[in-house]
């Protein structure tokens, strides 16, 4: 009887071998012989599953997403139910700063990404998303101003857009052992606190 192959699996054994290089050796050493060899299969086998390095990496990069966004989930169930726009808000911002173990470990592969993206602009095109994080982002703002919960003169694009370039520079000073995370989340918790200030008048 002929072995079945899970191809879902050995994808997944493939892309995971691009993220432990990513983080620990960046992804200019990520041919596709050194993913062969970290994975412990045949080149021929991850030219079998992804034709070019490009379409691995971008595999690995959803997938890694994918990492983010179940901790983002986690964080909102946990905090309360229904979720408010600061929920979201804070889970997403608290869950991409290097906090802990498993947060250090998508921080650092994400610089490998957005490292990669620089200097290979056809890589940065498919880095790009339609629906970014920062127009999710963007979106709760409006919901939560919509409802007179933060400012009246807040601009959801522009504030979501800061919010997002300050926590990518506090994971970069984390990283780069200029400050504390627990100094970072309380920078961001700062911000956030002064976003959602009250503004209801008696």
């Amino acid at each position: 009887m002929p072995l079945r192959v899970d191809h879902e699996e050995r994808r997944r054994q493939i892309a995971e071998a691009v993220l432990r290089i990513a983080e620990t050796q960046g992804l200019q050493q990520a041919s596709m012989r050194a993913v062969a060899a970290e994975a412990g299969v045949s080149l021929r086998l991850v030219q079998y599953y992804f034709q070019t390095k490009d379409a691995l990496l971008l595999d690995a990069l959803a997938r890694l997403s994918g990492r983010l966004d179940a901790r983002v989930r986690q964080s909102i169930a946990s905090a309360e139910a229904p979720p408010t726009p600061r929920t979201i808000v804070t889970a997403v911002l608290t869950n991409i700063l290097p906090t802990d173990t498993e947060s250090r470990r998508i921080a650092r592969t994400y610089a490998a990404f957005y490292s990669l993206a620089l200097s290979e602009p056809q890589f940065a095109e498919g880095y790009r998303t339609p629906d970014t994080l920062e127009s999710f982002m963007a979106r709760q703002i409006r919901t939560a101003l919509e409802a007179g919960d933060v400012p009246a003169d807040v601009n959801p694009e522009v504030k979501a857009a800061g919010l997002l370039a300050m926590t990518n520079g506090l994971v970069s000073s984390v990283l780069g052992g200029q400050r504390t995370a627990e100094a970072a989340l309380t920078i961001l918790t700062s911000h956030l606190d002064e976003l959602w200030a009250t503004t209801h008048q008696a």
